[in-house]
């Protein structure tokens, strides 16, 4: 899939669009590892908390990318909430229709210029332990495991098992 993609902040009125792709990323990324209640009761979660979440004016920042025009993916980022001076990647979530067209990588190259240009030398972020691909993705972005891992646990059944990556930011200030 070949196409042209943007970035943008998102805004005030792009809650259900950040709601759609972050339920359906989400379900299909996390939820066959859920109890089937609590997938269900996540991807609920996740299609609705953005309006408040952008209503808040949050000091993170958001983007969304498009692809022709239709938006596909989207980055929280910000400080830090473990690791002070440096930033943190919140939310990364990719529409699976739109996985493997690249979006993915020109959001992520986004989300680091801006990382870089508030002064931050380095990111990390949280991802599920069993989810080969966002592993893959982020190996061949540069970030590399930290060793250090924590459990989530998302409400009914086993908690799920998430380890921490890391990467310089690239480029000079």
């Amino acid at each position: 899939m070949t196409g042209v993609i943007t970035v943008r902040p998102a805004e005030p009125g792009d809650g259900d669009v950040l709601g759609e792709i972050h339920a359906l990323s989400w379900g299909v990324s996390h939820g066959p590892l859920c109890t089937p209640q609590v997938a269900a009761a996540g991807i609920e979660e996740r299609r609705t908390k953005w309006h408040a979440v952008l209503a808040e004016g949050v000091e993170d920042t958001i983007l969304l990318a498009h692809l022709d025009e239709r938006p596909g993916a989207f980055a929280r980022f910000g400080a830090s909430t473990s690791r002070p001076g440096s930033a943190e990647i919140h939310t990364f979530f990719a529409h699976p229709d739109v996985w493997g067209s690249g979006i993915a990588a020109v959001l992520l190259k986004a989300a680091l210029e801006r990382v870089r240009d508030a002064g931050y030398d380095d990111v990390h972020l949280w991802t599920l332990r069993d989810s080969a691909q966002a592993r893959r993705f982020y190996a061949k972005n540069g970030f590399t495991e930290t060793g250090r891992t924590h459990d989530h646990d998302f409400g009914d059944g086993p908690p799920l098992a998430l380890i921490e990556l890391q990467r310089a930011v690239p480029g000079p200030r």
